[in-house]
């Protein structure tokens, strides 16, 4: 079997365990308890995603520094998998809110580190096989999605969206997932890491890099563009839940995973557009045109509705293609190219730790703020919520080009 097809079956189970909950959790949790929900509060779905953040604020960094350090990132990146099986699997026997917080808290240690090392596990493997990461690994990238919405669609159409057993199927996806890790080529330590200094050896290699201008204000920015990341992965079930009496038989009412899967779809044909972006206009334009489709993204939602605007709403889902893509894979590839190998799963962490860790608790717990804001008697009004997150991603979007030079290295 090929190096590429065997890093394809890697990333494809890596975000089959995600997708299976991640977009439809919320709704899961905000489903009365008469329905077979969970019961959870715009506050409580909103510190359930946070658990991401909070997880990825040391978790990534932490199994960085074992991986570059001590045992191989493939067996760390199985055994991480083996105890976020557990974790998931126990949060979908429980539903009363603090146990399950706690839970779901446990799970996102072990599995948000994962992402980073799946990376680190797949540059390592094109690296020993001559292959470039910057060109190669986008075409490999795009199977990740595809198993996240195989894994959304497997619920939706089993009709689990909205009930525990997203979180059984995650489990068991997990565990497959980290046997198949084991049998990965191996991404050992670094061997060369004597006599160089305190914080190398005390693992906080990638931290040095925010000495550096360039890189202190790229990592910024992943933190606000992370705050967008967990928005609609919260609140986009609920919303159009929340169509339930207006609109009860439209397609987006009936089949939300369905319909929010574009937004992965449209991620599968973005990702082949990287290297191209990258190498025409590169990485700060990439990542301004993320911004702007943020912007779209929410504007869209805004003035959408499952029925006679569906159009909107699909809109929305295909520009979250370059939302997504064109910050989270360029820029995991641009932190690549930037840092030096021996700190290859550092660095990694590092870009974790400011996209799904500062990032994501600050968006999770915002956007349910505003959320909890603009309800009023149980009713949400949902087009100021997401005219809020445009602006908000409009006002990074211009601040951005004025702040960031790619070509500035001055320490």
């Amino acid at each position: 079997m090929s190096i590429k097809l065997r890093l394809i079956i890697l990333v494809f189970l890596q975000y089959y365990v995600w997708g299976a909950w991640l977009i439809s959790l919320g709704g899961y949790a905000g489903l009365s308890i008469n329905e077979g929900g969970l019961g959870f509060t715009g506050i409580q779905i909103g510190s359930l995603f946070a658990t991401m953040g909070f997880t990825s604020l040391f978790m990534p960094g932490l199994l960085g520094i074992v991986a570059d350090r001590w045992i191989n990132a493939d067996k760390v990146l199985g055994i991480s998998h083996i105890l976020a099986a557990l974790f998931i699997f126990m949060a979908s026997q429980v539903k009363e809110y603090h146990i399950f917080y706690l839970l779901l808290f446990l799970h996102t240690c072990f599995y948000m580190p994962t992402i980073s090392l799946t990376n680190s596990v797949s540059y390592n493997a094109l690296e020993k096989n001559g292959l470039n990461s910057v060109t190669d690994f986008p075409p490999i990238r795009v199977w990740g999605t595809i198993g996240f919405i195989a894994a959304m669609w497997t619920v939706d159409f089993l009709g689990f969206a909205r009930s525990s057993v997203q979180l059984f199927i995650s489990a068991g996806a997990g565990i497959i997932m980290a046997l198949y890790s084991f049998t990965m080529p191996a991404a050992p330590p670094t061997k060369n890491n004597n006599n160089k200094g305190l914080i190398h050896a005390l693992g906080l290699d990638a931290f040095v890099l925010l000495k550096n201008k360039k890189m202190a204000i790229f990592f910024f920015f992943c933190m606000l563009l992370g705050c967008s990341l967990q928005i609609t992965n919260a609140f986009g079930g609920p919303f159009l839940d929340s169509f339930k009496s207006t609109y009860p038989d439209s397609f987006g009412v009936k089949h939300p995973n369905l319909l929010l899967s574009i937004s992965q779809i449209s991620e599968t044909l973005c990702i082949l557009l990287i290297p191209f972006f990258l190498q025409k206009f590169g990485i700060k334009k990439v990542i301004m045109i993320s911004m702007f489709a943020w912007f779209l993204r929410f504007g869209l939602f805004g003035v959408g509705n499952p029925e006679n605007k569906i159009y909107l709403l699909i809109l929305s889902m295909i520009v979250y293609g370059m939302a997504f893509d064109f910050f989270n894979i360029s820029g995991s590839l641009f932190v690549d190219n930037e840092t030096d190998k021996s700190m290859r799963s550092s660095a990694q962490g590092l870009f974790m730790i400011m996209t799904n860790g500062l990032g994501a608790i600050l968006g999770s717990y915002g956007s349910g703020w505003v959320v909890e804001h603009f309800t009023v008697n149980g009713i949400t009004n949902w087009p100021h919520v997401w005219f809020t997150f445009a602006a908000y991603s409009l006002t990074i979007f211009i601040i951005f080009p004025f702040v960031f030079n790619p070509k500035n290295t001055s320490e």
